[in-house]
């Protein structure tokens, strides 16, 4: 079984994560500081998140945990960020003017759609995957497959080759990104049932594969 470290920024699904972890036999370690993380022994590490971006990025900067975050990129060691976790990696959002971990180039904006477009986007969506070769897509469907968000910002990535899939709702817009053993997804794989298992099975994978390398 792959240690996979997940972070407890304190406003995170952290119970649903790691739920969904041990159901793909991955052993989930909570993490609250770069010391727990240095120690834990894991092979991958998960970012969730719900709430306020500020409160997310705000948790990261007091811990430590921002800089670990950064580091562990930068080593293209395996990483899933879900929904302010990915949200968290680039450069600015228009919710609360918050500075993001500036990870990724590309900012966070607000959905601006027509009023039967609501707002939040909640609920099951199709999501077209556009890099076909992503480990992260292993066992889903050729092209595209329904998971659920809960979502009022949305990712706008300035490197195109990052997004890994689009969705749409009242038009396009990026649902996931991927870069080496890097992904995110705005979706929540947790709250996805089979197929958001099959997102943390095939991360986990990943994560196992880097283990043994």
């Amino acid at each position: 079984m792959t240690n996979i470290a997940v972070i407890d920024t304190g406003i995170c699904n952290l119970r649903s994560v790691t739920k969904a972890l041990e159901a793909v036999n991955a052993t989930p370690l909570v993490v609250r500081s770069p010391a727990e993380l240095a120690t834990a022994g894991a092979a991958g590490l998960v970012l969730p998140g719900v709430g306020a971006l500020r409160d997310c990025v705000a948790s990261l900067r007091a811990t430590g945990l921002g800089d670990s975050v950064r580091a562990w990129i930068a080593a293209d060691q395996p990483f899933l960020g879900v929904c302010l976790g990915m949200q968290a990696l680039f450069e600015h959002s228009e919710e609360g003017d918050v500075t993001g971990l500036g990870i990724f180039p590309g900012r966070v904006v607000r959905f601006r759609r027509p009023p039967e477009f609501k707002i939040p986007h909640m609920g099951w969506n199709t999501v077209r995957f556009l890099q076909p070769r992503s480990p992260l897509r292993t066992g889903l469907s050729p092209d595209s497959d329904a998971f659920y968000f809960v979502h009022s910002y949305y990712c706008v990535p300035a490197e195109g080759a990052l997004v890994l899939a689009e969705c749409d709702y009242g038009g396009a817009f990026c649902a996931a990104i991927a870069r080496g053993r890097v992904f995110a997804t705005q979706f929540h794989p947790e709250k996805s049932q089979a197929k958001g298992l099959q997102i943390y099975r095939n991360f986990a994978a990943v994560t196992e594969s880097q283990a043994s390398a």
